[in-house]
């Protein structure tokens, strides 16, 4: 029975980034350092030494953190092939987090996917200029609640996490009315969130129009593993999928809860968030309790996932 259980890779999006991280892939595996090596090239400065060594608030900008979480979560996944045999039954990512899953499916190369995540955090946080907004975690407040407060004020729902976490986005004067709502409507916490605009709404078409004529330009390769896309919670078995759900989840809701659910469903017993940070890792485990979580972050939970394969 045991043998039929499968894994899934699983990579974070922006907000996971810290100052040191990779630091201790890019010393200990050849292979993360030439990912490293490979993203300073493709971006044309040294992203590696920011990753570092900081400066924190300039890690923390949009168009920065984006490719910065990207190259970690590649570098500590190429470094994870070299020391386990482990073949994923699928990928996915949480925003941002999707396009390291795009690259570990094969649907593009490191330094184009590096460069597209570059990409898209500079139209994301240009974006953002021309509308201010941004977006809050709403702790304690189901689907339905949450969905009478957008309609109320004009905010969107933007991430589905997990029960009880649900993240809302929009423009500054909305989401803060909405803010007040949930509050009054018994949220347990309203956390805003570190990030530069109304993320995952319609304030973000510019962002899909930038992305539109970059992405025209490139070419996408079949996935050789299944990339559960944000937006749907389904499969992306093709190329042309995968195209279609990089633009469209700019302006939609990450459905995370039901795509870690489509995963249960499908047979994955075992989730092994790829990347800084451990913020998937929580989710997972609150939306199916009974299922493994393994979180690989950096050179030492490498070298104990190699213990676990061995």
């Amino acid at each position: 029975m045991a043998e039929t259980m499968k894994t899934a890779y699983v990579f974070p999006g922006q907000g996971a980034q810290w100052v040191g991280m990779g630091r201790d892939l890019y010393q200990g595996f050849a292979s993360a350092k030439a990912v490293f090596e490979q993203a300073d090239e493709s971006l044309g400065f040294p992203l590696s030494k920011l990753c570092f060594d900081g400066p924190e608030d300039e890690l923390l900008q949009t168009v920065n953190a984006q490719p910065a979480i990207v190259t970690v979560s590649f570098a500590c996944l190429e470094a994870i092939r070299d020391v386990s045999g482990l073949e994923p039954a699928f990928v996915a990512g949480h925003s941002l987090g999707e396009y390291t899953a795009l690259a570990a499916a094969g649907v593009l190369d490191f330094a184009t996917t590096v460069y597209l995540a570059r990409e898209r955090g500079r139209l994301m946080h240009e974006a953002g200029q021309v509308i201010p907004g941004g977006m809050a975690a709403i702790i304690g407040l189901d689907e339905a609640v949450l969905s009478e407060v957008c309609s109320e004020t004009g905010a969107r729902i933007a991430n589905i996490n997990c029960p009880g976490q649900i993240a809302i986005s929009g423009a500054e004067d909305k989401l803060a009315q909405a803010m007040d709502l949930v509050k009054a409507r018994g949220a347990h916490r309203v956390i805003r969130l570190q990030v530069s605009g109304a993320f995952h709404t319609p304030l973000m078409q510019p962002a899909v129009d930038g992305m539109t004529e970059i992405i025209a330009k490139l070419s996408f390769n079949q996935p050789v593993v299944p990339i559960i896309g944000n937006t749907t919670a389904q499969p992306l078995a093709t190329a042309e999928l995968v195209e279609e759900e990089l633009l469209r989840q700019l302006c939609n809701c990450v459905q995370w809860q039901r795509s870690v659910e489509y995963m249960i469903g499908d047979g994955v017993a075992t989730f092994v968030e790829i990347g800084p940070g451990r913020v998937l890792a929580g989710l997972i485990k609150r939306i199916d309790r009974d299922v493994n979580i393994v979180n690989v972050g950096d050179a030492e939970a490498v070298k104990n996932m190699k213990a676990g394969v061995d």
